[in-house]
């Protein structure tokens, strides 16, 4: 597992906790910080196999750690995402299958049902479209990880855009016992304020906006709900 991270020393030993029994069971851990200045990367020694530092940025931390890893499946796990009880099991059940690729649906921590409502339509799209995100802790074999040659350094949509190039070697595995997603973001900025902006987003990705573009609206965005 890979977990790329910044500024995460509030949450940092929480997250790890929650892999200790993966680490038991033989899988390695790497956090990957991109220059946390909070003692992130401290706090995370002991808790993993291996604390790399890069530059900021999930994508080429993303790379690196899947290039200091060891096992023939990667899995990326934001710092804010919790695995399901039953992640092995559905990994064992990916090996075995001929899938290149997969993902896990999501569920938002939060307890409004408006939360549920949107993790629905989150899973129900990335079922009809094969397209993923960074929330839905993304797997993908070694061979096909490294012949795609992984994520492209994007500041925005890496996640977007491999498995955009994922699904045209498999469709993804899909794993419907969810992943637990951390709904702060939703929390902070509002929830239909977020899903507006993230459609944004993606429409404008599509339409062929560059990934510069679409940072600067977003840190716009994220500007003008905080000072709502």
């Amino acid at each position: 597992m890979i977990v790329p991270v910044w500024q995460e020393a509030a949450t940092i030993r929480d997250t790890l906790d929650h892999l200790q029994p993966l680490r038991s069971a033989g899988h390695e851990v790497i956090v990957v910080d991109g220059g946390s200045d909070d003692g992130t990367a401290r706090l995370a020694q002991g808790q993993c196999d291996r604390v790399i530092q890069c530059g900021r940025g999930r994508a080429p931390q993303m790379n690196a750690g899947a290039q200091a890893a060891h096992g023939d499946v990667l899995l990326f796990l934001h710092a804010d995402t919790r695995l399901p009880d039953s992640t092995l099991a559905a990994l064992e059940q990916f090996n075995a299958s001929r899938k290149a690729w997969g993902r896990f649906d999501v569920r938002l921590s939060g307890k409004r049902v408006l939360y549920r409502v949107i993790a629905w339509f989150m899973n129900q799209r990335s079922w009809l479209t094969g397209i993923a995100t960074g929330d839905q802790a993304l797997f993908v074999r070694r061979p096909v990880f490294e012949a795609l040659r992984g994520f492209e350094e994007l500041p925005l949509m890496e996640d977007v855009e491999l498995s955009s190039r994922l699904r045209l070697v498999s469709r993804p595995f899909r794993i419907t016992d969810p992943v637990v997603t951390d709904s702060r973001r939703w929390e902070q900025h509002g929830a239909w304020r977020t899903i507006l902006l993230m459609w944004r987003l993606r429409w404008r990705y599509w339409r062929g906006d560059s990934p510069e573009t679409l940072v600067a609206l977003y840190q716009s965005d994220v500007r003008n709900a905080r000072q709502s």
